[in-house]
């Protein structure tokens, strides 16, 4: 594994484990030498292509590339995909055959790899190797899919695909993040073509009863913010700042 201390990587502790949030949008836990990685959608393109919408349905390709370059980088033991992996049950079939030798090739180079059910792809296609797991724990923390509506110190999930909204220096950016309370964490949606959901949204309320702070991905760094800074896609909205920080 790489060493904790990146330019590119903020570390900090989740639930009392180190841990790292990579700019690219992985989650690396260095002392079980895990990455983590979710909402990979391989085959949107595709499947929007097939509905008429034109755009390029390249989108697994690059999401493959940039998830390989995360692996050379930390060369995890372990990876976890955390779920939405295909973005449909017939993703499989509509993958070029590159793209699938690509991927079957970068689950074979690491020892342990472990697909999360997701609720777009309840049965993983299993000819690209790899475990099939509904969710997992490693030490203080469970990973799994959909997020609880309730506490859950420790959950690590997906599904929501977090974005933040700051404003400075007369302009608003927008960008992927992490979402977390220091107790559990939404990761980032990591395919090419995927959207996000403001974490001032209703939706991360109910998970972490307050607006999360945010690790937003820069271009080559992450920016730790504060709830309290962070701001909705409405302009007459206001997070919801309610729990104990």
């Amino acid at each position: 594994m790489t060493d904790p201390v990146r330019p590119r990587a903020h570390a900090f502790r989740l639930n009392g484990v180190d841990a790292l949030a990579d700019a690219a949008g992985v989650l690396i836990l260095p002392a079980s030498e895990t990455l983590i990685v979710s909402d990979l959608h391989f085959e949107k393109g595709s499947a929007y292509a097939a509905r008429g919408q034109l755009i390029p349905p390249y989108d697994t390709r690059s999401t493959l590339r940039r998830l390989a370059e995360r692996i050379a980088d930390h060369r995890p033991q372990r990876v976890i995909a955390l779920g939405d992996s295909f973005h449909d049950l017939g993703a499989d079939g509509r993958m070029d055959d590159a793209d699938a030798g690509a991927l079957q090739a970068l689950v074979a180079s690491v020892a342990d790899w472990v697909w999360i059910e997701g609720n777009h792809d309840p049965a993983p296609p299993p000819r690209f190797g790899g475990t099939i797991m509904h969710e997992l724990n490693i030490d203080a923390l469970t990973l799994r899919h959909l997020p609880a509506e309730s506490a859950a110190p420790g959950e690590i999930a997906g599904h929501l695909h977090p974005c933040a909204k700051v404003r400075g220096k007369g302009r608003a950016v927008r960008a992927r993040c992490f979402a977390t309370n220091g107790t559990r964490l939404v990761m980032p949606a990591f395919g090419a073509f995927t959207g996000g959901l403001n974490v001032c949204d209703a939706a991360y309320d109910r998970c972490f009863g307050a607006t999360p702070d945010a690790l937003i991905m820069g271009a080559d760094t992450v920016y730790p913010v504060a709830a309290a800074k962070l701001i909705p896609d409405r302009a007459q909205s206001r997070p919801k700042i309610t729990a104990a920080r």
